[in-house]
């Protein structure tokens, strides 16, 4: 199976186009559960592509709003090169979506949620049990944690979801960063920079001029609720048991509409399987 059997055609992406601004990413990812967006430009000779803009780049600079600069180089594929190697691809790169491409033109797009689907069809190895592809080192954070906080520990944990704890340590939710993106919203406003023109006590002065007032610069920060955790979780809580296969969960995946499930034995969660990790059994 090949990336052209599986893949997302140019005509059925949305793209954004440089020239461009940050919040035509914005409101697509915002109605989307993607993590990103191809760019492309018009010139005379046809659309190129350019790259692609991840929620990242959106939160890291909320003060550049020119889609050429947000835009990032990511691995590239093409339509004939096997699914197992897209997999292999995706995790070492850790690129969830990867624009297919036949030089600078955009063939399409294929993405960690294509692969599952092929696991859990069977198109694509999925026997293997989860038990041995789940990670043992769990993101958590306590349901009363204000999101900002929350988002700042997914960003630093480098994980897209934290699951959600009481005061007993108990499981009550899972907090995804689509979740927090659904909630962010760029706000404009002016930092004071202080008196800018020397006073006769600066030694920097070059003439006596006295400083009229102060000078304001415009700013751009990305604004997120100040409100706990649990008013954005999702509380409604599926899990995987250890004995289930990687196909038993990219077909629960599929059809819940969800990236990662906590592993249990028992009552006790003792993992997470997210979608990257099921690529380990292809």
């Amino acid at each position: 199976m090949n990336v052209a059997d599986v893949m997302t055609p140019h005509e059925d992406v949305v793209t954004v186009e440089i020239p461009g601004t940050r919040d035509d990413v914005l409101t697509y990812l915002q109605d989307r559960p993607f993590s990103s967006v191809p760019v492309v430009k018009s010139t005379d000779d046809g659309e190129i592509y350019r790259g692609i803009v991840s929620r990242d780049a959106l939160i890291e600079h909320p003060d550049e709003d020119q889609l050429a600069l947000l835009s990032e180089d990511v691995p590239t594929t093409t339509t004939d090169t096997s699914l197992a190697s897209v997999a292999k691809l995706m995790r070492t790169e850790q690129a969830r979506r990867i624009p297919v491409v036949d030089g600078d033109t955009l063939e399409g797009i294929i993405t960690v949620t294509d692969v599952v689907h092929a696991i859990a069809s069977g198109d694509l190895n999925g026997e293997v049990s989860v038990e041995g592809l789940a990670r043992r080192d769990i993101n958590t954070t306590y349901e009363g944690t204000p999101l900002p906080v929350a988002e700042r520990e997914l960003y630093y944990g480098r994980v897209p979801y934290a699951i959600v704890l009481d005061e007993e340590g108990d499981m009550t939710g899972m907090l995804t960063e689509v979740d927090i993106l659904e909630e962010a919203r760029v706000v404009e406003g002016e930092a004071d920079t202080g008196e800018s023109i020397a006073t006769d006590d600066d030694d920097w002065k070059w003439e006596s001029v006295k400083a009229v007032g102060n000078s304001y610069m415009p700013t751009r920060n990305v604004e997120i609720p100040v409100e706990p955790v649990t008013g954005f979780m999702t509380s409604d809580l599926l899990t995987v048991s250890t004995s289930r296969t990687a196909q038993d969960a990219a077909q629960m995946m599929i059809d819940n509409d969800i990236e990662q499930i906590p592993m249990v034995s028992g009552d006790q969660l003792v993992g997470i399987v997210q979608d990257m990790d099921l690529l380990e059994a292809v």
